[in-house]
């Protein structure tokens, strides 16, 4: 990135440099620093904020035939880069390129192609005359200038999450990466501009939470904050908007229970909780973290996933055949590891894992996939999030006990239940607490449904078309239709009134 070296940010359509200290960007595979960049200071951020509020007039006014023609050019600009988004991904997240490239990348790419389509179905609703001598309409119309804060763990993914709804539905938008995870935000930009998005529409800010992301968020000049990340974080930033009455969406944590009755499918079981507790290295909201399996089934399934998570292969991110790469920064694997070890203090057993791993692997941020057993409903390791590549398994025995236990946690933001049952599998969709309930599977996504949470996970829906209802605000139309001086309600006031129907 020879090109990039002395710049940050993307505004008003123009790659530029910040002017705070500098942040490295480090390949948590090796440790070695890949790219420097000096952050964006607040007065930066209101420069980006001052282009999407200049660019919002023009934008907001684009019919929507014009905003879906530029995000079809989008999709294919970001197709005809796939390669190279993956490429980057991998290098600063650790993720395995097989994840980037069949995961990240395509389903970033879907998603811009369903807003294309979805931007032109954004419509409000014709009534009828409710009153009688009106007819009521009702607009949706866009809200302004939005400012948005994506994660670490899905770098493209919720930067695409995040821009798609707002410009499809004709705001302008200010997003800040995070910090350590920047690139193929920048990526994004650049396309945006090769794919016709008209300078100012769409901006990238990047630096720390506390100066670049406290600048935006505390910003009168915004309509809207959107935030993806921890609910600690989530919550100082509902305060911090709360002082302006900016309108707020957060996507926050999450402790996905996997729920495995006593006529699930055993080995689909299995194999769904590795897959589902270690993707992205375990640092993905909805991954799932506690097992809660019936006790006839208890011993088959935690011997099942510790054999499949013992022939998982650690190792280069670049190289095809890893199955799981680092953690995305030591402090994030050494946060994970003091977590288990906290866990294992308590009471809990670990069945594989629970160590980082030595030889080749030492230099980089590894954390050996890790299975638990024994661990207390009420303790750290079951209530809290972890964020990394663990697993605690727990029994139980009768159906209300599971969905107790599974429900007994301060997250709602997407659990799974595996059974043949379909009253069964319909009993648990109605009485898991969270935002997205999988049947038989936990994990996949896709553009068309929404993704959002309950509880302490946040709340508001990335993704579908009920995305929109975060970005849109409704506006009431309401038109006489008599063409009477005099209203009947009139009366109320003053009494010299003839009725308009007479």
């Amino acid at each position: 990135m020879p090109e990039w070296t002395k710049t940050s940010n993307y505004i008003d359509g123009v790659r530029r440099a910040g002017s705070g200290p500098e942040v490295p960007v480090v390949d948590p595979s090796t440790g070695d620093v890949i790219w420097t960049y000096r952050a964006d200071t607040p007065d930066t951020v209101d420069s980006a904020i001052g282009a999407a509020a200049r660019a919002f007039p023009e934008w907001s006014r684009a019919t929507p035939a014009e905003r879906s023609a530029v995000l079809h050019a989008l999709a294919a600009e970001l197709g005809a880069v796939a390669e190279d988004l993956a490429q980057a991904e991998t290098a600063q997240t650790g993720k395995p390129i097989r994840l980037s490239r069949e995961f990240d990348v395509p389903g970033s790419i879907d998603n811009v192609s369903f807003f294309a389509g979805a931007a032109r179905h954004l419509e409000g609703r014709a009534a009828g005359e409710y009153s009688g001598y009106h007819t009521s309409m009702i607009r949706r119309e866009p809200i302004g200038v939005v400012g948005s804060i994506a994660p670490w763990n899905y770098p493209l993914q919720m930067a695409v999450w995040k821009v798609m709804p707002a410009i499809a539905a004709g705001n302008t938008i200010v997003l800040k990466a995070a910090e350590n995870t920047p690139i193929t935000t920048l990526m994004l930009a650049e396309a945006c501009a090769r794919a016709g998005v008209p300078a100012g529409v769409v901006n990238m800010v990047n630096g720390t939470g506390p100066v670049t992301g406290e600048a935006l968020v505390t910003s009168p000049k915004i309509s809207m904050t959107s935030f993806t990340g921890s609910t600690a974080v989530g919550r100082r930033i509902a305060g911090l908007a709360a002082r302006n009455g900016t309108r707020l969406h957060l996507e926050l944590g999450g402790k996905a229970p996997f729920v495995v009755f006593d006529d699930a499918d055993l080995d689909a079981a299995v194999r769904g909780a590795a897959a589902a507790a270690l993707i992205n290295t375990g640092q993905d909201c909805t991954a799932a973290t506690r097992a809660y399996v019936h006790h006839t089934l208890f011993d088959d399934f935690v011997a099942g996933v510790a054999a499949l998570m013992r022939r998982l292969r650690l190792g280069a991110p670049a190289e095809r055949g890893t199955d799981q790469g680092p953690l995305v920064s030591f402090q994030q694997r050494d946060r994970v590891a003091a977590m288990v070890a906290r866990a294992l203090r308590d009471g809990a057993q670990a069945v594989t894992g629970a160590r980082a791993p030595g030889g080749e692997l030492v230099a980089g941020a590894y954390y050996e996939p890790t299975l638990l057993v024994g661990a207390d409903q009420r303790s750290e390791i079951v209530q809290d999030e972890v964020f990394g590549p663990v697993l605690v398994a727990l029994p139980f025995d009768t159906d209300d006990e599971a969905i107790r236990l599974a429900n007994d946690v301060p997250f709602g933001l997407a659990a799974s239940a595996w059974t043949r049952d379909v009253y069964r599998a319909q009993a648990a969709a109605r009485s898991l607490a969270a935002g997205t309930v999988w049947i038989n599977d936990h994990i996949p996504i896709i553009s068309e449904m929404p993704h959002g949470g309950m509880k302490a996970s946040g709340y508001g829906k990335d993704m579908s078309a009920y995305s929109f209802d975060e970005y849109t605000q409704i506006k009431h139309v309401m038109s006489d239709i008599t063409g009477a001086a005099a209203k009947p309600w009139h009366s109320t006031v003053h009494l010299s009134v003839e009725d308009p129907a007479e």
